[in-house]
């Protein structure tokens, strides 16, 4: 992270600018550094890179147009959203072409009878719900950042958010991507039919972090909103007990429409910046919530105050009506901001693990926490097993900077070696790239070049992102964890 920065091509820079204009208004392409340095990182504020050129088109043709002509001069493009995302995916290419989707806010088109919208990539993922609200429908992954990220951004990062558990992934609500390739040709995964022919193609695109094809058009699922949805909130006096009660509450049939976990650390800091009624004596607190008809929440609520207290709940609280319920998950929302009144900076992570193991985690993460010396407060998609560790450090000390590199590290070898993923939905990016070599083998990482060759043959759409090249990893030289999990499950093909 602390490598040299090499210096702009200046005469590249102009050539690149000038062949932009020839496709964009002046106003549409970007060279000089004033205007550039916004658009320098995305979420990850720690990496940062000034891009040579952006280009800011406004039609499907100009997007085709831009690749054609980066594609023919062997300048690199990165795709951006709104910018919110959390492992460095749209760090710009200092020697290439940062391609700003931010003017593609159109909704197309709102179909009630086959609930699905059309949307463009810049179209904010809580507008979606706005505009299908009068029809009594709505758009069910709801990341944290959802009143800014983009639904281009939830796609190449397959996200998910607090009612992932019943409702899915950004791949299971999406029902047909268009975009380009990085040589301009048009590409169509998906159909608003129930199928598609041939090879799934959408699954493949969503989440591969722009390394494919740039959309410019989508299609969503829409869902209706259940009529009614209630949110029981149960303290623990200790983590171990809550993050069983998790598993314990998947154990018992019920799944719920979220299932959120947060320790101390969190809902301390989330309670002075929000109010939203939390228990800052418990250890941790879980959130759960029903919905559907009125008389199946009321039962699945009954059936999870049961679990809870079965399971070691110290207290129990209920949300006695909408504005209540949508205070409880206020808090939550606003965790990651929280975090921003209590530390100058803060490295919001993203693992997978089994439900099974979430005592273990964390455990482990206190123990990291009086190794580098950082404080971890936890916030969890605890349903499916999709840990925050948000690692607090000051990013004007180097050696902060550092420890918390490390941390971070051992937290997501940590995820792998208990039998889960170095990422549940902010991606790989630039931030969890070394880790991907302790994942994966050599083998399975070619696979993935080979893949990426099949849409990008010259390697020019979002380089050195996602999945490492086998020198990297060879520098790495961090293969431990892959290793031992390969001797735990030999002859399992891994992809």
């Amino acid at each position: 992270m602390g490598a040299a920065v090499p210096r702009i091509d200046a005469e590249r820079q102009r050539a690149t600018a000038a062949r932009l204009r020839e496709i964009l208004p002046a106003r549409s392409v970007l060279w000089q550094e004033e205007d550039t340095r916004p658009y320098e990182c995305d979420g990850l504020t720690a990496y940062r890179k000034l891009p040579m050129v952006v280009a800011l088109p406004e039609t499907e043709a100009q997007v085709q147009q831009v690749l054609r002509a980066c594609h023919a001069m062997g300048v690199p493009v990165v795709p951006r959203g709104a910018g919110t995302g959390l492992s460095g995916g749209a760090l710009p290419p200092g020697d290439g072409v940062l391609l700003s989707l931010a003017k593609f806010m159109r909704i197309l088109r709102v179909d009630p009878v086959a609930r699905l919208a059309v949307v463009q990539p810049g179209v904010r993922n809580a507008a979606i719900s706005d505009a299908a609200a009068p029809f009594g429908l709505y758009y069910a992954p709801d990341p944290s950042s959802q009143i800014a990220c983009s639904i281009g951004g939830n796609v190449a990062e397959n996200s998910g958010g607090v009612h992932c558990l019943k409702y899915g992934l950004t791949v299971h609500n999406v029902l047909r991507v268009r975009g380009y390739t990085m040589d301009g040709e048009p590409l169509e995964a998906g159909s608003e039919a129930p199928d598609a022919p041939g090879l799934d193609l959408l699954a493949l695109l969503v989440g591969s972090e722009g390394l494919l094809a740039v959309a410019t058009e989508i299609t969503v699922k829409l869902l209706p909103k259940p009529p009614a949805a209630r949110v029981v909130m149960a303290s623990f006096d200790d983590v171990q007990k809550a993050g069983d009660a998790v598993a314990a509450v998947i154990a018992a049939g019920i799944i719920p429409a979220g299932l959120e976990m947060m320790d101390r650390p969190a809902t301390r800091a989330v309670e002075e910046f929000v109010g939203a009624g939390y228990d800052v004596d418990a250890a941790a607190i879980l959130l759960c919530e029903a919905d559907g008809l009125p008389e199946e929440v009321e039962d699945e609520i009954a059936k999870v105050k049961e679990v809870l207290a079965r399971a070691g709940a110290t207290r129990l609280a209920v949300s006695r009506d909408e504005a209540e319920r949508l205070r409880f998950w206020s808090g939550r929302k606003a965790a990651f901001p929280a975090m921003g009144r209590i530390s100058p900076d803060y490295y919001c992570m993203d693992g997978t693990i089994p439900r099974a193991r979430l005592g273990e985690v964390l455990r482990f993460i206190g123990e990291m926490e009086a190794k580098h010396g950082l404080r971890c407060p936890n916030v969890f998609h605890a349903g499916d097993g999709n840990l925050h560790p948000l690692i607090l450090f000051d990013a004007n000390s180097a050696d902060e900077l550092r420890r918390t590199e490390a941390f971070a590290a051992e937290v997501l070898e940590k995820c792998i070696a208990v039998g889960g993923t170095i990422t549940g939905e902010h991606g790989v990016g630039v931030e969890k790239i070394d880790q991907m070599c302790a994942q994966f083998s050599d083998a399975e990482l070619a696979l993935f070049h080979a893949v990426k060759r099949v849409f990008d043959p010259a390697g020019l759409l979002n380089p050195g992102k996602a999945v490492p090249t086998l020198a990297r990893c060879a520098e790495f030289g961090h293969r431990h964890v892959h290793a031992a999990a390969a001797a735990a499950h030999p002859g399992l093909p891994r992809f």
